[in-house]
């Protein structure tokens, strides 16, 4: 009885917390109030006046960690979609995703050396860049904090959601391929969520850069820690 009460009141905390912020954010209509942050925030300020730990939050919610795994399969739909076109551009796509996380680690890298950040810090600032799940096992693996780890996806994700459409307008960036896979590989899976809205080229896109982004990183990640170290 205790467990289904605690999951019942986990839901319903998640779901008025999402409503909440889709809400908020359709009425307003900004960028940064993305539900993926406002209900982050709601959810913490309910946790707090119910006097609830993380864990027992957690446990409770395990019905939406199985949902998110069905939604992230799904996207493989538009992706099969489009497979011919994939094919088409496969190795423009793989160089654009792969030169684009190899910019993002580098600059990690260069930035702890140039402000003097001690390891700790970046160790949980390289893996900023790849979806959050991913992210947390990098960082746990280098010897990062999975928590600071994910503050610093968490702002990567918004910055570049607020700033990527406007730098590829400025650029004048009309390819849809182009558009798809900046968005994707900078911002993860708010950012292919965007390129949906554009189109569902543009959103298989940047599908796609998520995935191999993150692919590239668990590899590239661990590289530049050795070259740094030495």
């Amino acid at each position: 009885m205790e467990i289904m009460s605690n999951v019942l009141l986990c839901s319903i905390i998640t779901v008025i917390s999402y409503v909440v912020g889709v809400r908020v954010f359709r009425r307003f209509n900004r960028v940064w109030l993305n539900p993926l942050y406002t209900v982050t925030v709601t959810i913490i300020c309910l946790l707090t006046l119910f006097h609830m730990d993380f864990e027992s939050y957690s446990s409770g919610t395990g019905i939406f960690s199985l949902l998110l795994g069905t939604a992230t399969v799904s996207l493989a739909v538009p992706l099969y979609k489009q497979i011919e076109i994939i094919r088409k551009h496969l190795l423009i796509i793989v160089c654009a995703v792969l030169l684009g996380t190899l910019t993002g680690v580098a600059s990690v890298v260069l930035l702890a050396k140039v402000v003097h950040l001690n390891q700790t810090m970046m160790l949980s600032l390289i893996p900023k860049s790849v979806t959050a799940p991913i992210a947390l096992s990098i960082s746990d693996s280098l010897g990062g904090v999975p928590s600071l780890t994910v503050l610093f996806v968490v702002i990567s994700a918004v910055f570049s959601l607020i700033t990527g459409p406007v730098l590829l307008k400025f650029g004048r960036f009309r390819s849809k391929i182009a558009l798809g896979l900046a968005l994707g590989t900078s911002a993860q899976a708010i950012g292919a969520n965007r390129a949906f809205e554009w189109g569902e080229l543009e959103g298989a896109m940047g599908s796609i850069a998520m995935i191999t982004s993150a692919l590239f990183m668990s590899l590239i990640a661990p590289l530049f820690i050795r070259l740094y170290l030495i």
